[in-house]
């Protein structure tokens, strides 16, 4: 269970120093509004748990970042709004991004690179000198190299997430996505992730994909 107290003061100690020291309304009401997106009833993975768990690896990972304070704030974002029908969520918690931090005191620039992160979520393919994108894009997808328990359970509720679609058409959606991320040269981008999460995460994904395959044949 999310520690919400927890979150609502990471929240602050990211924003602080992202404002520009002017008189702007109570900073906890935005991480109240963020929190209560993140405990919508349609979501079963991306959750305040999501949330908090793409936090800690932000912090594992900062040494890597250029700015982690406002990468700690476009995590915040990058998931806050999600409905699973629909395709353009990233897009539109960029746009919340862009209406938000401007209200909450923080300026254009840290505003702009939030939104620019959120947006990146939707590929996780940050370029070589793009130090900030590498860690957020590392920390969300650093389940995929979770214990064998942990990762069952992020797959079923990946599944939970998506019960409006039929069994052989998630199957078959779910098979191209675990490609497309196999395919990939490298899933993770920091030294650390590609030394401690890129090995397990693979062997994770193609055992996904061996049992989705009808015949259950292993993966390529």
């Amino acid at each position: 269970m999310a520690d919400l107290d927890d979150l609502r003061a990471r929240w602050l100690r990211a924003l602080l120093p992202a404002r520009d020291g002017a008189c702007f309304p109570e900073p906890y009401r935005y991480a109240d509004a963020l929190l209560r997106r993140w405990s919508e009833p349609q979501r079963r993975y991306h959750t305040v748990e999501h949330l908090t768990a793409v936090l800690d690896h932000i912090d594992t990972l900062q040494e890597y970042a250029d700015d982690p304070d406002v990468v700690r704030l476009a995590a915040w974002f990058h998931d806050a709004v999600y409905l699973p029908e629909r395709s353009e969520n990233e897009e539109r918690s960029a746009r919340l991004a862009e209406r938000a931090l401007p209200e909450a005191g923080v300026g254009p620039e840290v505003t702009a690179e939030v939104a620019r992160l959120v947006r990146l979520t939707v590929t996780h393919d940050p370029a070589g000198d793009d130090r900030n994108g590498q860690v957020l894009c590392d920390a969300d997808l650093a389940i995929l190299a979770a214990p064998p328990s942990a990762y069952a359970a992020y797959t079923a509720a990946v599944r939970q997430e998506y019960h409006f679609v039929p069994d052989d058409a998630f199957r078959a959606g779910r098979a191209a996505v675990l490609r497309q991320l196999l395919d990939l040269p490298r899933l993770f981008r920091t030294p650390y992730g590609q030394g401690e999460w890129e090995a397990t995460a693979r062997y994770n994904l193609a055992g996904e994909l061996e049992m989705l395959s009808p015949d259950g044949s292993p993966a390529p």
